[in-house]
């Protein structure tokens, strides 16, 4: 979900006056920008900058799940992403509202820009635990892992075979499944990755891919 936001960043030109009108005229209007601003790890210019991206791909002031993954999509043509578009896409809905609206996105973009690794590693765990019960399950692991090798392509992994993604998973979840109760609690999850750095280098791709 870049919209071009990261090349923006670098351009920080937002006229303070123009945007506070913007502000006041969408439909979906976000919080106060100094309530963001203190919320998240972003200036009130970047934050400027972000939502004039925003209201330029979602006039509305939110985006749903279509939209979504229509403008992630863009970003990887060599595969599809549209299966871990809809994961991301849960994982950005943090009230599971069925659409993400300027803040939730600022929130989710700023915990993996500039988040501590404990911040990053939680967003990881939402991102895996796709029913959201509280645990990460051998089969939400592999629906993950299959999403990312569709998005990345044959091109970018071409010698990799059918299983990969599964033995993949074997490996993560023999690893973080201490109790072996077949299930992966956040505990579990964060103390594995901080302590494995092949894990961490692993979670790495997830990070590449936002």
């Amino acid at each position: 979900m870049a919209c071009g936001f990261y090349g923006d960043l670098g351009r920080l030109e937002a006229d303070s006056v123009e945007d506070e009108l913007e502000l006041s005229t969408v439909r979906h209007r976000p919080e106060a920008l100094e309530q963001l601003e203190a919320q998240t790890r972003f200036s009130r210019k970047e934050l400027q900058i972000l939502y004039r991206g925003f209201k330029n791909e979602c006039p509305s002031g939110v985006v749903n799940e279509d939209t979504f993954k229509d403008i992630y999509s863009q970003f990887f043509p060599q595969g599809d992403a549209s299966t871990y578009a809809h994961f991301l896409f849960n994982a950005f809905d943090t009230d599971h509202n069925g659409s993400v609206s300027f803040e939730d996105f600022v929130m989710g973009l700023s915990i993996l820009l500039r988040g501590s690794v404990q911040e990053k590693l939680n967003w990881a765990f939402n991102l895996y635990d796709i029913n959201k019960d509280g645990y990460i399950t051998k089969e939400e692991m592999l629906d993950i892992m299959k999403a990312i090798y569709d998005m990345m392509g044959k091109c970018t992994y071409p010698i990799l075979k059918e299983e990969a993604p599964r033995q993949h998973v074997e490996i993560f979840f023999q690893k973080m499944d201490k109790n072996r109760d077949g299930v992966v609690t956040i505990d579990e999850f964060i103390d594995c990755c901080q302590n494995d750095e092949n894990i961490m280098r692993s979670l790495q791709l997830f990070e590449n891919v936002i």
